[in-house]
């Protein structure tokens, strides 16, 4: 099977596109049109979810490389969320979209390795291409995931720098070796530099990180200190991160960096209009916003 590294760098020479869709479906944002399903019980709106995914995803499938998923919005809805989730991505994947479970898991030990196997594995039942992932219980937490990840040829993306206002009250704290994103960072870097990583295009290899658009000079002295990793990038668009806020993370040849944009795009229709084309604004949104990166990064070289 092909590295994930590999996998990606295809996809976005592909599509000439470094952007990622966040699937983040939200009862009260959907479509006038799914208002009915919504208004309904737990397993009608989980219908109406995977009818909004699968709508999202026709729209953008030949624009983007992958979409995210985000778990959250499906487990609020129970075993039929869930159900929902696996739906959508198994159509993401036959729309030839790679997969990013964004589940931020995270612990030690056995169970480490249950959210690796679930997610990753290789007789997993939701056979995603990678899987975000909290660090922040340390190395034995991470390891584990890496090597089921290895064994599947997938990828994983750390949480080192996120996009959240508040990510500085602990992660850029002081510790002996600098601040703490940056010790993750570290972390990040000798993963990608063990002697059983997979290296792609531009020695790229299948650890990520997630370093967000909210900060730009962060974003560029983290791609610096993990030179072999692919980064994940939220916070453009919607959360006010541009893509001139992103172009320190891409390397020369257009690659090293993809960057999410969920309710930017998602949500860009009016949702009191009865009619089906949501999903034109939906696809010129994702349009607009590749455009945009083309043009204020090194992912206009692809």
């Amino acid at each position: 099977m092909t590295g994930y590294s590999e996998r990606m760098a295809q996809a976005i020479k592909a599509k000439r596109s470094p952007l990622v869709v966040g699937l983040d479906p939200r009862l009260e944002s959907l479509p006038k049109n799914l208002s009915p399903l919504a208004g309904g019980d737990l397993q009608q709106q989980a219908e109406a979810y995977l009818q909004f995914c699968r709508g999202v995803i026709d729209a953008v499938a030949d624009i983007v490389p992958a979409v995210k998923p985000q778990f959250a919005f499906f487990e609020e809805l129970g075993p039929h969320g869930m159900a929902a989730l696996k739906s959508a991505t198994d159509y993401a994947v036959s729309q030839g979209l790679l997969v990013i479970g964004d589940g931020k898991r995270g612990d030690i030990g056995s169970t480490a390795i249950a959210y690796a196997s679930a997610y990753l594995g290789q007789d997993s039942p939701w056979g995603m291409d990678s899987l975000t992932v909290n660090p922040y219980l340390g190395s034995d937490s991470l390891q584990p995931m890496v090597d089921i990840a290895r064994k599947r040829h997938a990828g994983l993306f750390f949480l080192v720098k996120t996009s959240n206002p508040g990510s500085g009250d602990l992660q850029d704290q002081n510790c002996e070796h600098g601040k703490i994103y940056q010790h993750v960072a570290k972390l990040v870097h000798g993963l990608c530099l063990q002697d059983d990583a997979r290296t792609g295009p531009d020695g790229l290899t299948e650890i990520g990180a997630v370093v967000g658009a909210t900060y730009p000079k962060q974003l560029a002295e983290l791609r610096k200190a993990m030179p072999k990793a692919w980064i994940l990038i939220p916070g453009f668009g919607a959360q006010g991160g541009t893509a001139s806020d992103t172009a320190a993370a891409f390397l020369p040849s257009g690659l090293g960096a993809i960057v999410n944009s969920s309710r930017g795009i998602i949500f860009a229709f009016d949702p009191s209009d009865a009619s089906a084309n949501w999903t034109d604004a939906v696809r010129s949104a994702a349009i607009t916003a590749s455009t945009q990166l083309r043009d204020a990064t090194a992912a206009g070289n692809l």
